[in-house]
């Protein structure tokens, strides 16, 4: 999450961060919601769809502040983050129940997506990608949208490494099954 390593005039250490946040200092908490919000929202937009994002963002920023005594410095703050917000991703989706394939829009604006893609392919992307199990698409969107390692994405989803890699290939052929029963050609 480089978001986090950005740099301004005010910008604080990490540890010195953390701690401020944790005795509750209110400019602490906007400058950590400001490095990663953007990251942190991209991944919602990929687990939970446009629509359920802004929800899950907030939730996962309550947990986000709520935890932050929590985390340890075992691993960097980035991929700290990365685990609760896919965690708060995740139980949304549990809580609501509903059906993941009508999760995702795409509000267009241009017939070219941000990622370069035609907006038909963006959207059938996506499609593709809300039929899949939501913890195969956390890995797949952790690896190939949020370019984690696959250790962080083990401590990010809290399993093995080696079962990253599998769930990853298994996500992948989802995926790739999923585009070519919709025509991606």
């Amino acid at each position: 999450m480089s978001d986090l390593r950005k740099t301004n005039e005010r910008t604080l250490p990490t540890d010195a961060l953390v701690h401020q946040c944790i005795n509750g200092d209110r400019d602490a908490m906007a400058q950590l919601y400001e490095r990663c919000s953007g990251r942190v929202y991209a991944l919602m937009v990929r687990i939970v769809g446009r629509q359920d994002a802004d929800d899950a963002m907030q939730l996962a920023f309550l947990q986000i502040f709520r935890k932050l005594d929590r985390f340890g410095g075992n691993s960097s703050l980035e991929t700290w983050i990365y685990r609760v917000a896919t965690n708060e991703a995740l139980q949304l989706l549990r809580r609501r129940k509903r059906d993941t394939a009508d999760t995702f829009s795409l509000e267009p604006e241009t017939n070219v997506s941000p990622s370069g893609l035609r907006l038909e392919d963006a959207e059938m992307l996506q499609t593709g990608l809300a039929a899949i199990e939501p913890q195969l698409r956390a890995i797949l969107t952790l690896r190939e949208v949020q370019e984690l390692s696959y250790a962080e994405i083990a401590e990010v989803m809290d399993i093995p490494e080696g079962t990253v890699g599998s769930r990853l290939n298994r996500a992948r052929r989802e995926l790739r099954s999923e585009l070519e029963r919709l025509g991606w050609g």
